[in-house]
């Protein structure tokens, strides 16, 4: 189960990060918070080649899953004052177009971090 969970996770932040560098590159523009003393676009980009990295990581090196479990946590939560941006500044993007709406996916934040250290074995071992 946690195999197919990690390959899912993997895949779909490869996805994710082909999306940030091509064809949804100006909806998550809308995400990067105005306070970021970063060029937004570069942000984007940026963000697009950690998650292929990311998910790649996820795919093809199981030897080091725990690690890379962390680090994937670590960019889910790196990532949340985006998501909190479009809550607070009321943007629209990825279909998201109520802040009913914007409110609800910032509980789906907490799932990816938990999804990345369950599947990957990385809140396990920290207890071990």
């Amino acid at each position: 189960m946690t195999l197919i969970a990690r390959l899912l996770l993997g895949l779909a932040l490869v996805g994710a990060g082909v999306a940030h560098l091509t064809f949804a590159r100006a909806a998550f523009l809308a995400q990067v918070p105005r306070w970021l003393p970063l060029d937004a676009d570069f942000v984007v980009l940026a963000s697009g080649v950690v998650e292929i990295a990311l998910g790649a990581a996820l795919l093809l090196l199981p030897r080091h899953r725990v690690l890379v479990g962390w680090l994937t946590a670590a960019f889910f939560v790196a990532i949340f004052p985006g998501n909190i941006n479009q809550y607070v500044h009321h943007l629209d993007a990825f279909g998201l177009d109520t802040d009913r709406e914007r409110l609800v996916r910032l509980f789906f934040q907490p799932v990816l971090v938990a999804w990345a250290l369950w599947c990957t074995g990385a809140w396990a071992a920290r207890r071990r």
